[in-house]
């Protein structure tokens, strides 16, 4: 007599079966262990990607080479800085206009972007999760006021949003009682995409959660007297945890992209560190003569992003087989 798979095994099945979504999650976690070894590479490499070196002298085939070299183009005023070398650990991808190693920078901002992305997620899963359960089976006035707020976030365009947000908190940080963010911190970008985006993961929990709160083993529960906490966490949250699951790589692809444009208009990621998108601003001027300053997060950012909705893809298939026949039929 074989034994049954349970729910989980069977859809960690499928997903393992799908080629494109391994590949995609190999990808990903490529890039996320990549990234964390920012501080080793920047160590290994001897070079401080956030301080300034426009004097540094590296050897290049064996022969020294300025980091910024003075420009040939025009009047020869000004410096130019270094172009890619190709050797790991001796400006790989080049420096930027203040002599600064992009391949370290393009980890470190990487790092900064993937924790920002992360961090982002939680926060919109965990207060989306808590809002959709709460409007959703309580119902009444709490999911009337409860629905009303996220109509108000909701009537907001996303970047609009985000960066009246930005720009009003970016000079003052926030205060919120005992807790103090401060403007340069990073959790001040964490704490305004992760709540711009509540609303986009709160209506469809809630809307689950209207339809469990009318079938038949809650209906009993409620009737044999057990606690709504008990409920809550027993029947319910369970069947809305693979809605939970596949929304996770969506928002972070979602987040990350929000976060870089951001850090591009400068009302993101502030000084010293450093993102994705603070690398692209830094080479906008550098795109005639070094455009890879500019390119390398941007190829960074599309890899990642896409790497995270095939994946995104996967998991919706391998969770609800369903949604792939649905597809198929229409």
């Amino acid at each position: 007599m074989t034994r049954s798979r349970g729910p989980w095994a069977t859809a960690l099945r499928r997903l393992f079966r799908d080629r494109a979504a391994v590949a995609a999650l190999a990808v990903f976690i490529l890039v996320v262990t990549v990234c964390f070894l920012a501080p080793a590479y920047a160590s290994w490499a001897g070079v401080d990607p956030f301080r300034s070196t426009l004097d540094a002298i590296i050897k290049v085939n064996g022969q020294d080479m300025p980091v910024m070299e003075q420009s040939t183009e025009g009047l020869g005023l000004g410096y130019t800085p270094i172009g890619p070398t190709w050797q790991l650990g001796n400006y790989f991808l080049g420096a930027d206009n203040q002599g600064r190693d992009v391949m370290a920078r393009l980890l470190y901002g990487g790092l900064n972007s993937l924790l920002i992305a992360g961090a982002a997620t939680i926060l919109t899963l965990t207060f989306a999760t808590l809002i959709g359960l709460a409007a959703g089976f309580f119902g009444g006035i709490v999911d009337l006021v409860l629905s009303r707020i996220l109509d108000i976030l909701w009537a907001f365009p996303i970047y609009l949003l985000a960066i009246s947000l930005s720009i009003v908190l970016i000079a003052q940080g926030i205060e919120l009682g005992p807790i103090t963010i401060q403007s340069g911190s990073l959790w001040l970008p964490i704490f305004i995409i992760g709540v711009v985006y509540i609303p986009y993961v709160a209506r469809p929990v809630r809307g689950q959660v209207l339809a469990l709160r009318e079938s038949e083993f809650v209906l009993a529960a409620i009737g044999l007297g057990v606690p709504s906490h008990r409920i809550l966490l027993r029947d319910i949250l369970p069947n809305v945890s693979t809605t939970l699951i596949v929304f996770v790589p969506i928002m972070l692809a979602l987040n990350m992209l929000t976060e870089s444009a951001l850090s591009f208009l400068s009302i993101g990621v502030q000084p010293p560190a450093a993102s994705w998108g603070t690398i692209i601003q830094d080479g906008q001027t550098l795109l005639y003569t070094r455009p890879l300053v500019a390119m390398a997060p941007g190829i960074a950012i599309v890899i990642t992003v896409l790497a995270l909705n095939v994946l995104g893809d996967g998991l919706r298939d391998a969770l609800d087989p369903r949604s792939k026949i649905r597809i198929g039929r229409g």
